[in-house]
């Protein structure tokens, strides 16, 4: 108990001290944004109502409201919600409170969409995740639909693959060659826990990484009828200078396009940082 309490508390504080300002505006964050919108764009449209759970500062939220629909921000950050009210919504309106993903403060069937864009791969105890997917079932009206986000139980390996020779960690060790970090990938690419090191604070807090498959079965499990996995930015985010391919229009296209020829191979997901699992209640 002890322990769940440290770890709830460490991922409060990763975000309530303002680990998303800006996340989605620089880096690769641009890509994930760009790639989650488009994504998005195909299932809603506007007239609905949206649940935006552990939405974060709001910018998906804002970005929906914007398109016409009813969006409620429910986020566990107490500072992220003001965050959203005093600066997300300059040219738009919401609903922005805090909540919890595990007990959701809505009657049921009372959304068309739900996103859990960061819950599921916060809490690392099992039950915990189908608690949180059971309530999206819950206030999810028949035909709902659901996009939850997942991070690829390779993603930090991957990562450190790509600038492997190139980039050292703040003791001049490089990555891999860190015992400290290399223990910390090891948990995540065999169990899927990432427990992050006291020697790297300013990683994502403690979380749980998995792979499409794991997470549709899950979700499958609450009683969602599971349509597909979608990688988000897919296996092009080691692209080198791709901040600058990605400026050039042209070069950005032919990216994307590579995106989404693969974002449905299942060869091809665990290799992308984040993906979607899109389903809908039965």
């Amino acid at each position: 108990m002890a322990d769940k309490l440290k770890t709830m508390n460490e991922i409060y504080e990763f975000y309530n001290n303002g680990a998303e300002i800006g996340r989605l505006e620089r880096g690769l964050g641009i890509v994930e944004f760009h790639r989650t919108k488009e994504i998005l764009s195909r299932y809603i449209d506007k007239g609905m109502v949206i649940y935006d759970i552990g939405g974060g500062i709001g910018m998906y939220a804002a970005w929906l409201a914007k398109k016409g629909n009813e969006v409620h921000l429910i986020e566990l950050a107490e500072s992220a919600v003001e965050y959203a009210k005093a600066n997300i919504m300059q040219d738009c309106r919401f609903v922005a409170e805090a909540g919890n993903a595990l007990q959701v403060n809505r009657p049921n069937e009372s959304a068309d969409v739900v996103l859990l864009m960061g819950p599921l791969y916060h809490l690392r105890d099992r039950e915990e995740r189908l608690q949180a997917l059971r309530e999206a079932f819950r206030v999810l009206k028949k035909g709902g639909l659901l996009v939850a986000a997942g991070i690829s139980k390779f993603s930090s390996m991957t990562w450190a693959l790509s600038v492997y020779g190139e980039k050292k960690n703040e003791n001049l060790v490089e990555f891999l060659d860190d015992p400290v970090f290399f223990n910390m990938i090891k948990s995540e690419m065999t169990t899927g826990d990432h427990i992050r090191p006291k020697e790297y604070p300013k990683f994502i807090a403690e979380a749980y990484f998995t792979t499409s498959e794991e997470m549709k079965a899950e979700i499958a499990e609450a009683g969602f009828v599971v349509d597909k996995a979608i990688a988000v930015e897919g296996c092009i985010w080691f692209t080198p200078h791709l901040a600058e391919k990605w400026e050039d229009k042209a070069s950005r296209e032919r990216l994307l396009d590579i995106v989404r020829i693969t974002e449905t191979e299942p060869e091809m997901m665990g290799m992308s940082p984040h993906f979607l699992v899109v389903a809908r209640k039965k």
